[in-house]
């Protein structure tokens, strides 16, 4: 079978694969952030084969568009921005099969895993699969905000996409909505181009984040911060130029560029809604056990996708855990035993 590289990174690859594949990795992992790839290196150093499927064009997860320190300390015993703690975890993955560009469709029985990748669509059986697809931010259209569609209405997530990897700014003095510790990770990603955001406001009766966004946004940056806000509307055609809302009883309009929406995170489980694992009606994310196993036996979750958000760190210790009960659980079959 001839194998299409696609150049990644200088030492890595990610790998597009023709349809009707026959392969039976010992794991096949879906997600390559810092779950996923510390699951796939630790299942490597444990002797396992192992498969990562990762639909961006690039491993690594939200690390890779997060430019500022505070990544690396609990697996690496290092003070990282968020680039360099994904090169990290790319070049500790070298050689392992990692395909990018290949999204999973589906979740069949049995470990298999249905993918559509850049030769078309194609399935693959591992003897155990790990989730570990992460989450996301909830947009502005799922939390119900009226309004037009102009241009300049994105998540955190989005917004760092635009500065670190195409260095560009869409917004200079947006308006951030959500006072998690996202909001923080807003500001200091405006502040790399040498842009503001003009406040944080939030539903919530009251922040969330306290004292880091109540405090250090004023103190630290000059950004006022405000809770119990109901957003009426966001105003403009083409392009932002207001927001409308409603706070302590009364309307008001603030001039502005763009609105951030930050936080309200949500598991990335569709494919596990889609299979009958069951999903934990508090988390909104795949039931695991202790083992990180799910009601399916070739079946693990780990990392974001199995509750609100965590940092990096934790997800990676995650990872590492959820390839270790991987793996007894393989040597427990290699010797007769049904999984659990």
């Amino acid at each position: 079978m001839r194998w299409r590289r696609t150049n990644c990174l200088k030492r890595h690859h990610c790998l597009g694969v023709p349809a009707l594949t026959s392969e039976n990795p010992d794991l096949l992992v879906i997600g390559a952030g810092p779950a996923g790839l510390s699951a796939a290196i630790a299942a490597r150093r444990l002797g396992l084969s192992v498969t990562v499927l990762e639909r961006e064009a690039e491993a690594g997860g939200a690390p890779r568009h997060c430019g500022h320190p505070g990544f690396g300390m609990l697996d690496f015993a290092r003070l990282w921005t968020g680039p360099r703690y994904a090169r990290a975890l790319r070049e500790q993955a070298d050689g392992i099969d990692l395909r990018c560009g290949h999204a999973v469709t589906r979740l069949g029985p049995g470990g298999m895993v249905m993918i559509s990748g850049p030769g078309g669509p194609y399935e693959l059986t591992g003897r155990r699969v790990l989730l570990a697809s992460g989450i996301r931010e909830t947009p502005r259209a799922a939390r119900l905000i009226s309004g037009g569609r102009p241009f300049g209405i994105l998540t955190t997530g989005a917004l760092q996409r635009f500065v670190y990897l195409h260095h560009r700014l869409p917004c200079r003095n947006p308006i951030i909505v959500g006072s998690e510790i996202v909001a923080f990770s807003t500001i200091l990603t405006l502040r790399h181009l040498g842009a503001k955001p003009r406040m944080i406001i939030d539903e919530a009766p009251k922040l969330r984040s306290m004292p880091l966004v109540a405090l250090g946004s004023r103190l630290v940056f000059g950004v006022p911060a405000r809770a119990n806000v109901a957003i009426i509307a966001i105003e403009g055609e083409k392009c932002v130029e207001a927001v409308t809302f409603e706070h302590d009883g009364q309307r008001q309009t603030v001039a502005c560029d763009g609105v951030v929406f930050s936080g309200d995170w949500v598991p990335e489980a569709t494919l596990a809604r889609l299979h009958p694992m069951g999903i934990e009606a508090t988390t909104r994310g795949p039931r695991v056990d202790a083992a990180f196993r799910t009601a399916d036996p070739h079946i693990f979750a780990a990392g974001n996708v199995l509750r609100s958000v965590r940092s990096s760190g934790p997800c990676a210790i995650d990872g590492r855990n959820a390839a270790r009960s991987i793996a007894a659980d393989l040597a427990r079959t290699r010797k007769g035993s049904p999984p659990i």
